[in-house]
């Protein structure tokens, strides 16, 4: 009987930013850390779009950022949440050899990744309870409403290829959140929710301090376009860097958000999505009392970066901003708004866990993802690397 042919592996190489971004405008949705925009935010890191290939066909893409190791000239390439392909269908046996070759082929002497693959997910209501239970220390500690089969298998393909798990830090990697807070937009039949049914969904002191705001005459506006998300940018950093000092956090400079807003808005412009990027205020009496940034890609919408005033907290602006975001978000046909990370944690005593209450009041879900992962390329110098991040 004669064999089927093998399938021709995939191939991975340079690709032009113009492909990369028609490639993710053809999707659905994409991380924005995986778009040709955010490479030009990350200056400090050297950046390289590239194509995974069948054949002729380009299947996937990612924005690959290479950090160089102190005193060698040899990279750390990075793919935050990414790469962006069909991970349910791609053959990844086929697909992370050919990006580890490309990248050591560039002088990198490891490959980290962020596969965008969901593992499991927890509720509100049982976030809530396992805050509120003296028995549960962390979101694992509770049985998930759901896991992703997918994603299950994703991470046994992982660790048979030989990747290592890593825990996300902050750092010379710049990990991202392994855990984050979403806002479904959809039910689950994939029909669009409602601003009611949205709201519904939230606590009693959400919906309270939505209506609390808009009584006592918050008013939310959020820029239009590149140009009035810029002329708005001074105003966000003061309020931003106050918040940095209240909260004990080190603030990022103003020329950080100017690069963000007119990278990724040029990205966005370029695929006809103007809104890409925007700056939202709220004022009361004409003093600002919070301010956000959002961004979108596709059928995904996050909250990025918040401030808030410690005046007037009464006045309840950061309910009201967030309101408006989500209000926006479900005009523009996104499935999920995102409120980005979380801790793991569900233990009343730690730090953390004011913000988590404060996400899981908006009614979403705990999702996990899953993580980020290595593979070394030079084991020596991957060892070096790794004492060299014990050290910091």
């Amino acid at each position: 009987m004669p064999t089927s042919p093998r399938p021709v592996p995939l191939q991975v190489r340079e690709i032009d930013e113009a492909t990369h971004r028609e490639h993710l405008a053809a999707r659905l949705s994409a991380s924005f850390l995986q778009t040709p925009g955010w490479g030009r935010v990350k200056a400090e890191w050297r950046r390289e779009s590239v194509g995974f290939f069948d054949g002729d066909r380009l299947v996937g893409v990612a924005l690959v950022l290479y950090r160089q190791l102190p005193k060698v000239k040899r990279f750390l390439a990075y793919v935050p949440e990414g790469p962006v392909l069909d991970w349910a269908e791609t053959d990844l046996a086929s697909a992370l050899p050919a990006l580890a070759a490309h990248v050591k082929a560039r002088g990198a002497f490891g490959v980290r990744i962020g596969p965008p693959v969901v593992t499991a997910r927890w509720s509100a209501q049982q976030v809530k309870d396992g805050i509120a239970d003296v028995d549960v220390r962390r979101l694992g500690d509770l049985a998930p409403t759901e896991r992703d089969a997918a994603g299950a298998r994703v991470v046994t393909q992982l660790r048979e290829l030989g990747w290592r798990p890593q825990v996300a830090e902050g750092g010379f990697a710049a990990g991202q959140p392994q855990f984050v807070f979403q806002v479904p937009l959809r039910d689950a039949d994939g029909t669009a929710l409602d601003e009611d049914a949205v709201l519904k969904g939230m606590n009693q002191l959400w919906r309270r301090n939505i209506k609390k705001a808009a009584k006592l005459g918050v008013e939310v506006t959020a820029s239009e376009g590149r140009d009035a998300a810029l002329a708005r940018l001074e105003d966000f950093h003061a309020l931003y860097v106050h918040t940095a000092e209240r909260d004990h956090f080190t603030p990022r400079p103003l020329p950080y958000f100017r690069t963000m807003v007119e990278a990724l808005a040029a990205d966005g412009e370029a695929v006809g999505e103007t809104d890409r990027i925007r700056l939202y205020e709220a004022r009361h009496e004409g003093d600002l009392v919070a301010a956000t940034i959002s961004i979108r890609v596709g059928e995904h919408a996050w909250y990025s970066y918040g401030a808030s005033s410690t005046d007037k907290r009464e006045v309840r602006g950061s309910n009201a901003v967030q309101w408006q975001m989500i209000r926006d978000a479900l005009a523009a046909g996104a499935a999920v708004y995102d409120l980005r990370g979380i801790t793991d944690t569900l233990d009343s005593e730690d730090s953390h866990v004011g913000l988590i209450q404060f996400k899981v009041g908006t009614g979403g879900e705990a999702v996990e993802y899953a993580g980020e992962w290595d593979l070394p390329l030079n084991r020596p110098l991957y060892k070096a690397f790794e004492l060299y991040m014990a050290r910091r």
